[in-house]
């Protein structure tokens, strides 16, 4: 039996014409930008099928850069993220591409962060400004943003998750799913998503986890 979530039954509250191409839009752009995390001087939106042909008429390019900005969906601002951007000197470009076999309202963001690195988010607005991310870094993932989630990047050792497990265990916080992969380099990408949000002690204390590279806490939105 599938269960259904206000998005269903009722619709996103939002600013814009499309659930999926401008709600769907900013969601995917606030978690993206969640996971980048602060600092970035430039973002690229690869936008792929749909996205890449009505994202002007739609305002998709307006939610985008609304969500990678912090905004909510039904945020009045949503309308001037572009100016807002420019004024905070953040450059922003938009390149229909081809990505693939993948769902024909996707976007890969690139965040081109001031300390050089280069950050990569994939997802889907999957209709009823519901997402599905797909890929962080390269490494294919699958969440929807609905639970809070810890995105865990770390080199592989025996004992990881036990560790990392067990932090979040100690706070009496349920583990709802996890998923984990690895790369040839040995590079672990783990995504978990727990009923509860944890506390930024908790967090801090699974930073500090030995070869962990790095870690993202996300709430639902």
């Amino acid at each position: 039996m599938k269960f259904y979530g206000v998005f269903d039954v009722l619709g996103p509250v939002m600013i814009g014409p499309s659930s999926s191409h401008t709600a769907g839009a900013a969601r995917l752009g606030k978690i993206a930008g969640k996971i980048a995390g602060c600092g970035f001087k430039r973002v690229d939106f690869l936008l792929h099928g749909s996205f890449a042909e009505t994202y002007k008429g739609h305002g998709t390019d307006r939610a985008l850069v609304a969500g990678v900005l912090g905004m909510e969906p039904y945020d009045e601002r949503l309308r001037s993220s572009l100016e807002i951007a420019k004024n905070l000197n953040i450059e922003i470009n938009f390149i229909p591409t081809d990505l693939g076999d993948e769902h024909p309202n996707t976007v890969k963001i690139i965040f081109y962060k001031e300390d050089n690195k280069k950050i990569t988010v994939m997802g889907s607005s999957i209709g009823g400004g519901n997402i599905l991310i797909t890929e962080v870094d390269g490494e294919k993932v699958e969440f929807t943003g609905e639970y809070p989630t810890i995105i865990a990047k770390y080199m592989d050792r025996k004992g990881m998750i036990a560790e990392i497990s067990g932090k979040i265990l100690d706070e009496g916080i349920n583990i709802a799913n996890m998923k984990v992969t690895r790369n040839q380099n040995r590079i672990v990408t783990a995504i978990i998503e727990l009923d509860v949000q944890v506390t930024e002690e908790t967090l801090e204390e699974i930073k500090q986890i030995k070869d962990m590279i790095t870690v993202a806490s996300i709430n639902p939105i």
